[in-house]
């Protein structure tokens, strides 16, 4: 091929694929979009590609949800949604589809359901030569009278081809003969007729019958053909042929009428006599569809029902009606039969789309599109669609009888999980029927709730000493949503107080809420304390909630009672000076102990175990007061040991013992001496032993003396200067929690006692002074100790 001609063939190229380019963007611009395939195409084969048509790229396609719908609830095509290519759904016949007629176009719809949008289409199907002509009967007789002049012309009955255009039927030939040729006529409406034309005069006598062989031929490629037999019967001569009363008549017939209803009488008349006179009648140029739905009665002309009539299916019916007499003569006349509608189709309802579980929260939804048809006519065919009023959705109209349900407002799930709906489609006819479709909607649920605990705050109980890992109580939350958004998580949240360790004091199981002591707790160290609890869904996002627990720890009898006053610490004891002439009830001493539990368990009650005079002097048992039971004697020895039990009024109940030195005086003036066998013994000892104890004695002062100096200015934050020496609070190192003796404490009442030391004096003695007491207690002292008798009652002795 030479250069210049290779350059000339690509430019037409090019002007062809532009000319194409340019007759696809005038076809996609027009509306509806049209389609055409040839019938019997296999399933499954191409159509065409939407994507141009739709405005649509390929990545956007399976996005907006398309769907191909059509009249109908049989779906002949399919849309591919990854390349946008409409495909054959099964394979189409034409002559099913559309019978006779001209172009076979079936429409349908695309929609695209994201959003909601139609485009209209149809697909017209090309047809086939894939049917020959067939007459309807093998065999056509013809009586032909001897006398028939030359030219007559015969109307033969016609072939039946059910294909279309050229490949429908075109022509008619005849087997060659001497009396007759055909002639094609044409018909009003199309239809090519055939007849035989008389050549040559016939002779009854010579050739009493003729047979000729009578082909149709279509115009496919290549073409089809079908043939019948036509038998000639040469009868004698017959000048009068039949006539009709009325060329057309004109009846109306309800669809639906019983088989074997009258539609017409028919009636012709023949002015011959004999055979010539007898007239029968047949159909001419019917169809099989007339065939299978009418008979004439041959003698009376009663045109019948063989078979219901249904106007959706054909409105009219043209029957051509022949009346032939004996002769062979014959006259025609055209049957026009309207078949009446009647109201005996419900609506149909055809779903395109539904959407059988939604989100809820989610407003004006789509949930279902679909369309209606009746092929009823008229008010028969008019539809109303309506659903229940007590639902939240409503039906939104559009194209073509399609209708989308739609939610108006947002659903809850937790009001309500489930909806029948009930889609009611009524035509207008009488009587009006009605076509009801039901369809469920599930509300699937989102993370709209947080849990919820059954107390605001929880308040638990548990003793102290408790053993470790003990259940002390649950904390409950509930969700109303579902699934895992209603699967609750307890956790502990962090402390306000930082300094409590609530990590290892509780712990809570997260899937129940039950609530843990870690360790043992000890009421005197932690009396209560408080935290919060969350409860987190597991919902996306999560929600959460918060109570507070609040643990009261009980007290328990763990404690024994604590001495304060006199000092038990392994020193020298403390010797309470009497003098001889003290009355009965005078106060020698008090016994201040303290219990670090509480409440009935820190009750303390005071008893005098062993005295040394029993009967001389007496506990008080409620406030340990030690006093004078009588007044002394002269016979009574100078030193008293008094040991008192200090007991709580636990379960069991828990003691402790002090002993208590009591020294009888003439009187306060007088200086302590030791005993006559002590200082005998002193004078014995050895001078080395002497100064160790001096020195050892007055390095344990000097010791002593600066503990309680700062023992006094650190709690009682006072001093004072008095006559007989600088005073301090006698006092121990006693644990923190036991150093409150106030009135709240163990004792009924707030009593504090100052130990002096009185300055310059050689032998240390010490003076205990009158106690501090509220008012009324120094009143009831006085009253007391007006009513001696009395008084002595009061006391316990051992």
């Amino acid at each position: 091929m030479e250069p210049g001609e290779g350059k000339e063939r690509c430019l037409k190229q090019r002007q062809v694929l532009i000319f194409f380019v340019l007759l696809g963007i005038a076809q996609a611009g027009a509306e509806p979009r049209h389609y055409s395939v040839a019938e019997e195409t296999e399933s499954g084969s191409f159509v065409a590609n939407l994507l141009k048509d739709l405005g649509l790229e390929v990545d956007e396609l399976a996005a907006r949800g398309p769907r191909v719908i059509s009249k109908g609830k049989k779906l002949r095509l399919q849309l591919d949604r990854q390349t946008g290519d409409l495909l054959l759904n099964e394979k189409l016949d034409r002559e099913e589809l559309c019978g006779p007629t001209e172009p076979c176009v079936l429409p349908f719809q695309v929609l695209l359901e994201n959003p909601l949008q139609f485009f209209q289409a149809d697909l017209r199907i090309r047809d086939i030569n894939d049917h020959s002509p067939v007459f309807l009967d093998k065999e056509i007789i013809l009586k032909i009278s001897e006398s028939i002049p030359l030219g007559t012309t015969f109307l033969i009955e016609r072939a039946q081809d059910l294909d279309v255009g050229s490949n429908s039927l075109q022509s008619y030939t005849v087997s060659p003969n001497s009396h007759f040729h055909l002639k094609l006529q044409n018909s009003s409406d199309g239809i090519i007729l055939p007849q035989l034309v008389l050549d040559k005069a016939l002779d009854r006598e010579e050739q009493p019958e003729i047979r000729l062989t009578l082909m149709a031929l279509d115009g496919g490629t290549p073409p089809r053909s079908g043939t019948a037999l036509v038998r000639i019967e040469v009868l004698d001569i017959n000048d009068n042929a039949p006539e009709f009363a009325k060329l057309l008549y004109e009846v109306q017939v309800l669809e639906n009428s019983p088989i074997g209803s009258q539609v017409a009488i028919v009636s012709a008349r023949d002015l011959d006599i004999g055979a010539y006179g007898e007239i029968s009648y047949v159909f001419s140029q019917a169809s099989e569809d007339i065939r299978k739905t009418f008979r004439i009665n041959p003698k009376s002309g009663e045109l019948l029902l063989t078979q219901k009539l249904d106007f959706e299916s054909i409105q009219t019916y043209t029957l051509n009606i022949q009346a032939t007499d004996g002769g062979g003569l014959s006259g025609s006349c055209v049957v026009f039969v309207q078949v009446m509608d009647l109201n005996d189709n419900p609506p149909e309802l055809t779903m395109s789309t539904l959407i059988s579980e939604i989100a809820e929260n989610l407003q004006e939804t789509i949930i279902a599109v679909f369309s209606v048809s009746d092929p009823d006519s008229g008010d028969n065919g008019r539809m109303v669609c309506s659903i229940q009023d007590d639902l939240p959705f409503f039906l939104k109209p559009s194209v073509e009888n399609f209708y989308t349900l739609v939610t108006y407002t947002a659903l809850d799930r937790e009001t309500r999980s489930e909806y029948n709906i009930t889609i009611t489609v009524t035509d207008m006819g009488s009587p009006r029927l009605k076509t009801q479709h039901n369809i469920t909607v599930l509300v699937s649920d989102v993370n709209d709730n947080a849990p919820a605990f059954t107390q605001t705050s929880y308040t638990l109980r548990v003793r102290e000493n408790n053993s470790p890992a003990l259940h002390i109580g649950s904390v409950s939350a509930t969700d109303a949503d579902a699934g895992a958004n209603a699967q609750v998580t307890y956790s502990l949240l962090p402390p306000h107080d930082p300094h409590l360790p609530l990590a290892s004091l509780v712990s809570i199981n997260a899937d129940n809420g039950h609530l843990f002591a870690l360790r043992s707790l000890d009421y005197e160290a932690l009396q209560a304390f408080e935290f919060g609890v969350g409860a987190t869904d597991r919902g996306s996002p999560a929600r959460s909630s918060q109570a507070l627990v609040r643990v009261l720890v009980l007290d328990d009898n763990d404690n024994s009672p604590f001495v304060l006053y006199p000092l038990q610490n392994g020193s020298a004891p403390c010797t309470e000076l009497v003098p001889r002439a003290a009355e009965a009830g005078y106060l020698v001493s008090k016994v201040v102990a303290v219990d670090g539990d509480s409440g009935q368990n820190a009750w303390l009650s005071y008893q005098l175990l062993k005295a040394t005079e029993p009967g001389l002097f007496g506990v008080w048992a409620h406030n340990g007061e030690v006093r004078t039971a009588r007044p002394p004697s002269e016979r009574d020895a100078p030193k008293h040991r008094l040991l008192v039990l200090v007991k709580d009024n636990g379960e069991p109940p828990r003691s402790a013992s002090v002993t208590l030195h009591v020294l009888l005086v003439d009187g306060f003036s007088q200086p302590y001496l030791p005993l006559p066998e002590a200082a005998a013994e002193q004078a014995q000892a050895d001078p080395l032993t002497i100064y160790l104890v001096i020195a050892l004695a007055a390095v344990s002062s000097l010791f002593l003396f600066s503990v309680l100096a700062f023992i006094a200015v650190r709690l009682c934050g006072r001093s004072r200067d008095a006559s007989l020496g600088r005073c301090s609070v006698a006092e121990g190192h006693f644990p923190g929690h036991l150093v409150d003796v106030s009135g709240t404490g163990t004792l009924s009442q707030s009593y504090q006692y100052e130990v002096c030391l009185r300055g310059g004096s050689g032998t240390s003695e010490f003076q205990f002074l009158k106690p501090i007491l509220p008012n009324f207690l120094a009143q009831g002292e006085e009253r007391v100790s007006e009513a001696n008798p009395s008084f002595r009652d009061s006391f316990e002795f051992s």
